[in-house]
């Protein structure tokens, strides 16, 4: 009679052993580039949309790298303090990767890399529980940007619709959302079909380090007991 399969084990030493290699691999990559290249900065991020950070990065691959992840794994690679930083002042850099952060190592010039990440900015549309940037409301009458077969769907996501003569309409006022109020999943579905886009993905600087200097471009937390040299 052949075993069941509900019985059978299973081990998980590879499964384990690769998320190890992982990031060790990981943070002899941030060590190498600590060593590689001549600055590098802590940046912060809003709305993270990953195909345009993957052209972003693209586009700077020949003279920078960019790395997120595990914080921790970050921090370690740089090091926490100064008896174990990989050089120093790189612990200044290491306390500050908190919260929705990254490294940007590169050679370009202070002047460069200020202009890039200040005129960064896309706009996508919105996702569940993102904060409404504006009040959107939509008036009695025809929708005419949407066809017949659309209505079913529009009724599901709360709208006073029906079908006149084959056209869709709003049988009265109807609030997609509120301005400053997160947004439900049925007002995120209806402001993509819109084409009203309200996410702003953005990426802000948080600190600057070289072999000579370390700069903050914003107040550092509390607690970081970091401080400019």
């Amino acid at each position: 009679m052949p075993k069941s399969k509900r019985n059978r084990q299973v081990t998980l030493s590879k499964t384990k052993k690769k998320g190890r290699e992982h990031k060790e691999a990981i943070v002899n990559s941030i060590k190498e580039a600590a060593e590689k290249y001549s600055s590098v900065y802590v940046f912060s991020f809003e709305n993270m949309r990953n195909q345009k950070f993957k052209e972003f990065r693209e586009q700077l691959k020949s003279s920078s790298r960019f790395f997120l992840g595990s914080n921790k794994v970050m921090q370690v690679s740089l090091g926490r303090s100064p008896s174990d930083e990989v050089r120093s002042g790189l612990h200044k850099v290491s306390k500050l990767l908190r919260g929705d952060s990254g490294m940007f190592f590169t050679n370009l010039s202070k002047e460069e890399v200020e202009k890039l990440f200040n005129q960064f900015e896309e706009y996508d549309f919105a996702r569940t529980g993102s904060i409404a940037t504006e009040k959107v409301d939509l008036k009695e009458g025809p929708l005419e940007q949407f066809t017949h077969e659309m209505e079913p769907f529009l009724r599901k996501q709360g709208m006073p619709v029906r079908l006149n003569k084959g056209v869709v309409e709003l049988v009265s006022d109807f609030v997609v959302c509120e301005e400053g109020k997160p947004l439900s999943p049925e007002a995120a579905r209806i402001l993509r079909l819109l084409g009203i886009k309200m996410a702003s993905f953005r990426l802000h600087l948080i600190c600057r380090w070289t072999p000579d200097d370390f700069e903050l471009y914003i107040d550092g937390p509390e607690d970081s007991d970091v401080e400019c040299s």
